[in-house]
């Protein structure tokens, strides 16, 4: 993903999720960031509609296994807040930023 080769990076990016899932059930936090890191390779690409339910379904496992004030949680947050500032979301996003700074005011 990082060299922008989206064709050969997504396939791997599933094929972790998949074994994840396999392996230590749909709501672990490991699932929650490969689920992360499959939405981010679709919203480098524009890809927006197929990564926000990605991302929102890290957002919810990160919460639940990790407790609302976590700092993946934080970043999960983030990462959708960037999906709606770039599709002109902006009122959906500003709380998500909000939220995310409150985790990160506490954990420092």
């Amino acid at each position: 993903r990082a060299q922008e080769d989206f064709a050969k990076a997504e396939p791997l990016f599933k094929r972790s999720l998949e074994i994840k899932e396999k392996a230590l059930g749909p709501d672990h936090p490991s699932v929650a960031l490969s689920l992360n890191n499959l939405a981010e390779l679709y919203r480098a690409k524009g890809e927006y509609a197929k990564a926000e339910p990605l991302f929102k379904r890290s957002l919810a496992i990160s919460e639940e296994a990790l407790g609302p004030d976590h700092p993946d949680v934080a970043t999960s947050l983030e990462n959708l807040a960037t999906l709606y500032r770039e599709t002109k979301r902006i009122s959906e996003a500003e709380p998500l930023e909000q939220r995310a700074a409150k985790i990160r005011a506490i954990k420092r």
